[in-house]
């Protein structure tokens, strides 16, 4: 995304979101998506420091974006950054779940109990702790409410590689289900994004260190290229935005024609 004024719109005027692991990569596309389309967001990060710069470049372009240092595999840390949105903007109606890690990519019978229980914490106690606190505050909102949970296309998928991985996305999907059959009595719609391959920051020091990676990655999806942030913070938008009111414990696949084959 370029660095141009952003003059907001009006898709999510009034919304105020929290974007968990908002500061970078696919996080910070569906923050500038969200305070694009009018919301005010909170970026919850661990990473302090990225999460201030982008809070204050995006307050630069114009957007109402905020900063909070949060662990979320921590309960008191998610449970302050939650209240403190509600205290500074007195709503809270989106909740997006994008706080994750990959994992070892060695087979089952190799993986590190430590590296398998780490990634569990983060890519779904995260989700967890987010969705726990959040709910309270998102039944005491008016109007549409969303939780949007980032998948993968292998929470849908095996592959011979990051078992831990694929077992914590298949969780985050499911949790996702589950709790919108849970809350859709209340009004709060909860679905899941699957992304495919997308040039993350992780993905971009890997094609500069190996190469051939991305010619690999292209043939993988039969659109014949990789995604960028912004193909995901599309997806978000709408499922965070009262467009999709009658969508909830859906997955929305944004995968090139991955999982397709």
């Amino acid at each position: 995304m370029n660095a141009e004024p952003i003059a907001p719109g009006a898709r999510l005027a009034g919304k105020v979101a929290v974007v968990t692991g908002g500061a970078d990569g696919i996080g910070r596309g569906i923050t500038e998506m969200l305070a694009r389309h009018g919301a005010k967001v909170a970026i919850f990060d661990v990473r302090e420091e990225i999460g201030a710069t982008t809070a204050a470049e995006l307050a630069g372009r114009g957007c109402e974006v905020t900063s909070h240092m949060v662990d979320v595999t921590n309960e008191d840390s998610v449970a302050i950054g939650m209240e403190s949105v509600w205290n500074a903007w007195g709503a809270l109606h989106i909740l997006v779940n994008n706080a994750g890690v990959s994992g070892p990519p060695d087979p089952t019978d190799k993986v590190d109990l430590a590296a398998w229980q780490y990634m569990f914490a983060v890519n779904v106690q995260g989700p967890f702790l987010c969705t726990k606190h959040a709910i309270p505050y998102l039944r005491r909102t008016p109007g549409g409410r969303s939780i949007v949970s980032i998948s993968s296309i292998y929470g849908l998928v095996g592959n011979a590689d990051a078992p831990s991985y694929h077992a914590a996305k298949g969780a985050v999907r499911l949790m996702a289900k589950t709790d919108a059959v849970t809350y859709a009595p209340e009004g709060i719609r909860v679905n899941s994004v699957c992304p495919g391959t997308i040039m993350t920051p992780f993905n971009v020091r890997k094609a500069e260190e190996t190469p051939g990676y991305l010619d690999e990655m292209r043939a993988l999806h039969p659109l014949g290229q990789v995604g960028e942030p912004e193909d995901i913070a599309y997806g978000v938008l709408y499922l965070a935005s009262d467009e999709s009111r009658f969508v909830t414990g859906t997955d929305l696949i944004i995968d090139g024609g991955y999982t397709a084959q």
